[in-house]
């Protein structure tokens, strides 16, 4: 029976394709994957993404176009090929420039307007008035907001308002309040108070299986797992990594730019997707509401692992998982500033699983990698079964 792999897990293979620091073999290698698999889904993410390349882009949409004189029904199918850079749902203005760039070949507005499922006159509507004067006004306005919050980081939008309107700016304070939601551009001294003061962790849903002993007699038996953070020019993301203590090797991970159960349930599905353990597998985490929520326990239920959860504010319950963290944060996370969540995530990708499952050799392990040392004891074992 074929693995079912997550979405993200996807996605994290073509960000990895896409570096071009690798061949589609090599990153079939690093992620345990088929080849066919890597091309599949990079065609397929360029198709969702519209991504196409130069020469193909202008094979398939110039020299298959129609002719001046063809009827509308040739006209359709000479479209036919671009269709891999329409995406329904996407928002009718980020859309327009490529009606715009697709008439300018001579492809009807008509047609294309019928495809992506806009009517041609608020097509023309944006074309003759590409930014309106309502949003105009409002990137001048965001621009005094950003301007008056650094030089006092501690307003709200209500002083933000009222510093506008001193400066001649007749603006009202919920369109101020809509602005600095998108900007997040918040009140310093009421924010800090307002956000986790107070919590306690929630009760353990689980009792604790490791009790501080980090080994396993074989590889899938006791995992870790925790969530890690770092910021971006864009904002945080977060990384939830689980990790085999048999070989610490990073089994499967989730990032995204929330820190919500769902980040948690994503890295035990591609994890229980890659390795398909056999057998009870313990889990252990800390008390975080994302590794007690019901979607999480409903994933370690349904693949029959059992949960395990340490002490309120002891790290040394989860130290394995820690260090990894720190490896993490020397080896990626701190080597620079980032300026975009999508780079960050890459380098997290590429590191993990080219770098650390198949490179890095630990002294612990003899000096083999993860990935070395899972073969050589599955070697054995295949050896003494014999």
């Amino acid at each position: 029976m074929p693995k079912k792999f997550p979405p993200e897990f996807k996605r994290d293979v073509v960000r990895v394709a896409r570096r071009g620091d690798l061949s589609h073999a090599e990153v079939a290698a690093d992620f345990d994957i088929s080849v066919e698999s890597v091309r599949r889904w990079c065609r397929q993410a360029d198709i969702d993404d519209g991504v196409m390349w130069a020469d193909q882009q202008r094979a398939e949409r110039v020299g298959a176009a129609a002719p001046p004189d063809a009827a509308a029904g040739d006209g359709e199918r000479n479209l036919a090929p671009c269709r891999g850079l329409f995406r329904r749902g996407q928002p009718p203005k980020m859309s327009y420039p490529l009606v715009r760039d697709l008439a300018a070949e001579g492809i009807p507005v008509r047609l294309t307007c019928g495809v992506l499922g806009h009517s041609r006159q608020a097509y023309y509507a944006w074309l003759s008035n590409p930014v309106s004067d309502r949003e105009l006004q409002d990137a001048y306005l965001t621009n005094a907001l950003i301007d008056t919050y650094s030089d006092d980081p501690e307003f709200g939008y209500r002083l933000l308002a009222d510093e506008l309107e001193r400066a001649g700016h007749a603006v009202g304070e919920r369109r101020v309040w809509r602005l600095c939601s998108q900007q997040k551009l918040w009140s310093n001294t009421v924010r800090k108070g307002r956000r986790g003061a107070g919590k306690t962790p929630g009760p353990a849903v689980h009792d604790d299986h490791v009790q501080r002993d980090f080994t396993a007699p074989a590889p899938d038996r006791v995992w870790l797992t925790d969530i890690t953070e770092h910021p971006t020019a864009e904002g945080k993301l977060y990384c939830c990594a689980i990790k085999d203590v048999f070989s610490n090797r990073i089994v499967g991970y989730a990032i995204d730019e929330r820190m919500t159960a769902q980040l948690a349930v994503t890295a035990l599905r591609t994890a229980v997707a890659r390795r398909q353990p056999v057998g009870v597998v313990v889990v252990h985490s800390d008390r975080g509401s994302h590794f007690r929520a019901r979607s999480f326990r409903a994933v370690l239920t349904a693949a029959g692992l059992q949960g395990s959860m340490g002490r309120v504010a002891s790290a040394g319950d989860d130290a394995a998982m820690e260090s990894w963290h720190a490896l993490l944060q020397k080896n990626v996370l701190d080597r620079r500033r980032w300026r975009t969540r999508d780079e960050l995530h890459a380098a997290i990708v590429f590191w993990t699983e080219h770098t650390y499952n198949r490179r890095r050799r630990q002294r612990a392990l003899g000096k083999l990698t993860p990935v070395e040392y899972e073969l050589a004891f599955t070697t054995q074992a295949a050896a003494i079964a014999a």
